[in-house]
């Protein structure tokens, strides 16, 4: 745990990260009301020093659900202890938190049943809001197969939420090809359809740099 901890503590407070939020010109991570009241007073990140924006630094910030669903896995109770802080605050201030439908975050009322905050796009529940994944595609073969049916660009970002399914119907049009003829592998296992993006950056390729390397494999028709 002490060798992750450089990775999910936020460098401003010392503490776990509480919504994750990255800086997208160089990808550092904070807390997010960590970074944002830091950036009342600088326009620049507090640990590398890039200069984020010149003029509205909190254009350039971006949640990181992946991060953030990485450090609650990694410790114990904190989303339990977060989610507890959260509805102390609202009892304390008599507001009332709605609990929304899956997937979806929520929203604050107060007494008169007005929304507390405003519409935050970025945690819409629409894919086009999503956190994006980095993936190469690399085709699986050997001797003359190893040439056949290889992508000509070979890097996608797509949503987190992603399923295999959902690559291999994407491979099957680039490639022309019939959905059972391909499979999408990791480390030379075939991945079933109804696994996401999501669980494989967490399960498999935690702590490594982008982009996230899949294989596909193609079973050529028989003459």
């Amino acid at each position: 745990m002490k060798e992750l901890n450089e990775h999910i503590v936020c460098f401003l407070c010392a503490g776990y990260f509480i919504d994750a939020t990255t800086i997208t010109e160089c990808l550092h991570t904070f807390c997010k009301s960590c970074i944002v009241k830091y950036l009342q007073t600088s326009k620049y990140c507090p640990l590398c020093s890039t200069k984020i924006h010149e003029t509205q630094p909190l254009l350039n910030l971006k949640l990181d659900r992946v991060m953030q669903d990485i450090v609650y896995k990694l410790v114990p109770g904190l989303q339990e202890s977060e989610e507890r802080r959260i509805r102390e605050f609202c009892q304390s201030r008599g507001l009332e938190r709605v609990t929304q439908p899956s997937n979806e975050d929520p929203v604050f009322f107060d007494r008169l049943g007005l929304p507390c905050t405003d519409f935050d796009h970025s945690r819409a529940h629409y894919y086009r809001f999503d956190e994006q994944v980095s993936l190469c595609l690399e085709k699986q073969g050997s001797g003359k197969e190893k040439n056949r049916h290889v992508l000509q660009h070979k890097y996608v970002r797509c949503s987190v939420r992603a399923q295999i399914r959902h690559l291999r119907r994407v491979l099957c049009c680039r490639l022309e090809l019939a959905l059972p003829h391909v499979h999408v592998l990791f480390d030379n296992e075939v991945l079933p359809d109804h696994m996401t993006l999501k669980q494989i950056w967490l399960s498999r390729w935690f702590g490594k740099p982008a982009p996230l390397l899949l294989h596909y494999s193609v079973k050529e028709k028989r003459r």
